[in-house]
């Protein structure tokens, strides 16, 4: 396979050619990070899907041609530098990284274990952190590189039942904005992608609609792609809802903001259906307990 020539066109609306390129996707054995998975692989690229259930994404990569797996423990910088010796051995350097491993458990803070909010914080922020210390200094060396960093419009909007998750998101929304200043100049650039509600696993039990608008985990796939042409710092999807979001802050006082909210049902996240929602709960809550247990020792 050719190597990647990171050479894409910025505007216009074709999409990028992705022959040669390495990518990986963290977090990539289910829902948006399994739908960027497929979509980059069918653009040509050597797809590498990482992720801590490592039976899923290696059952998923089974699907994509092409597509390869393997363990990944984003909050864990050995576990980067393993999987990364993996990647480059097989592939090669990777071209394009997609930190999109996440957690988003719900409901009312003050019931939140510590536990759960050591987990959020350390895979939703720390994992991404981790993801561009262990690729970008290649990238810089090589002088090109991508990195596409999914944050969540819960990055700028405060959403009751989320008060953990929207700090992480908020801090990844940052995150990917310093870098991309940092690196500005290198070759490298640095997105921040910020889906509404997406129709997924973490969303499970929940209602969605009313605040926020919903998408398809293929919606934000086809986002994450497109940044490869625009390089935009910041892109929400749908793509309206940033810019809206922008002008509310700025014009609609308080009130009206409160009004708003309340007839949208802003607190669906504190009441959600527990048993459609278990099997998700029940796997951040194994998780959980072995992150506290390894950070322990």
């Amino acid at each position: 396979m050719a190597a990647w020539n990171g050479l894409l066109p910025i505007g216009g609306k074709r999409r990028p050619d992705l022959n040669g390129a390495v990518v990986v996707i963290t977090g990539g054995a289910r829902g948006i990070g399994a739908a960027t998975a497929r979509l980059f692989a069918q653009q040509g690229a050597a797809v590498w899907i990482g992720d801590i259930d490592a039976e899923v994404a290696a059952e998923t990569a089974r699907g994509i041609p092409g597509a390869h797996a393997g363990r990944l423990d984003v909050t864990d910088r050995a576990s980067w530098t393993a999987f990364l010796s993996e990647v480059t051995a097989e592939s090669g350097p990777v071209d394009v990284l997609v930190n999109n491993a996440g957690v988003m458990p719900l409901g009312r803070f003050e019931t939140e274990a510590e536990s759960t909010t050591d987990l959020i914080l350390d895979v939703n922020v720390r994992g991404m952190l981790n993801g561009m210390r262990a690729t970008i200094p290649s990238m810089v060396t090589r002088g090109r590189g991508h990195v596409v960093n999914v944050a969540s419009m819960a990055g700028m909007i405060p959403i009751p039942g989320m008060l953990t998750y929207n700090a992480s998101k908020f801090a990844a929304l940052g995150a990917s904005l310093g870098a991309r200043r940092e690196y500005d100049g290198t070759g490298v650039a640095v997105c921040a992608i910020l889906p509404a509600a997406v129709r997924t696993e973490l969303s499970s039990g929940a209602q969605l609609g009313g605040a926020l608008p919903t998408v398809d985990p293929e919606d934000v796939a086809a986002a994450i792609l497109d940044t490869l042409r625009t390089r935009a710092a910041r892109t929400s999807v749908p793509t309206w809802v940033a810019p809206g979001w922008s002008l509310v802050e700025a014009f609609v006082p308080e009130p009206v903001e409160r009004l708003a909210r309340r007839l949208a049902g802003d607190r669906r996240a504190l009441d959600v259906d527990g048993s459609a929602r278990k099997a998700y709960t029940d796997r951040i809550e194994r998780h959980a307990s072995a992150h506290a247990e390894e950070a322990t020792r």
